[in-house]
């Protein structure tokens, strides 16, 4: 994998803590009901809904907080949303891939164009970025479930590709077909992984100098703050030591 540290830089997020955990739970939330709609309620029949319980149980979300998130999927509550994906470049030419769960795709397609202008991008048309990323699976760990040894064997007998420590914690990246398999093996090996999920990863980075990268960051900190996107990618990176700066900034 091209490193941790990057899929930081693209899952950078702002805020106070609360108010970010508030919000993160939210769109677990709605995650969880609209697997739960899809495929029924049942996580042992039903991937998505599995793993999405994973991802909110990894982020420490309460079990009332999923079973009412799975019960709305039986109230009908999840009847009006859709999934959308957006494409865009933001500062630099870097490309940007946009997930969204929304009961409204004019507000929030009008709101991801709006944030994108704002922040020296463009938005485009559906695949006119997604030709530079893999559709990937990612098993992320804190560093405490193992050393980087311990955890390169546990990924590699799980059937996984690539395996990047750090100090920031463990990202195993396998097959996109293949995430469920490799999930339940690596939570056999290593315990509950702090997130399990599809992901957009970049067949090449752009680097970017410090002003490119403020206004990437800023990009994606907005994207993130609206309650209808799910996920952020882009294919920029950034040396530790503008990194550091922008976000002690």
């Amino acid at each position: 994998m091209a490193g941790h540290s990057q899929f930081k830089n693209i899952m950078y997020r702002k805020g106070a803590q609360d108010k970010k955990r508030s919000k993160l739970f939210s769109k677990l939330s709605r995650e969880i009901t609209i697997a739960a709609k899809v495929g029924g309620s049942d996580p042992a029949s039903n991937p998505r809904l599995r793993l999405a319980i994973q991802n909110a149980r990894g982020q420490s979300m309460p079990k009332d907080n999923i079973e009412r998130a799975i019960k709305k999927s039986e109230a009908g509550d999840a009847d009006t949303y859709e999934e959308m994906r957006y494409e865009g470049y933001g500062s630099g030419g870097v490309a940007v891939i946009v997930e969204a769960l929304t009961d409204n795709r004019n507000r929030t397609a009008s709101a991801v164009r709006a944030t994108f202008s704002k922040h020296g991008g463009n938005l485009g048309e559906t695949g006119s970025v997604s030709f530079m990323f893999d559709r990937v699976g990612q098993v992320v760990y804190p560093l405490a479930a193992g050393d980087a040894d311990a955890v390169f064997e546990a990924a590699l007998e799980a059937g996984a590709d690539d395996v990047d420590s750090s100090e920031e914690g463990h990202s195993i990246i396998c097959g996109f077909e293949d995430l469920g398999d490799v999930a339940s093996a690596l939570e056999t090996a290593l315990g509950e992984p702090e997130s399990v999920g599809p992901v957009w990863k970049p067949q090449t980075m752009t680097p970017v100098d410090e002003d490119k990268a403020s206004s990437l960051l800023k990009l994606i900190a907005t994207l993130e703050d609206d309650d209808d996107v799910q996920n952020v990618y882009a294919n920029f990176e950034v040396s530790d030591d503008v990194m550091a700066k922008l976000t002690a900034a």
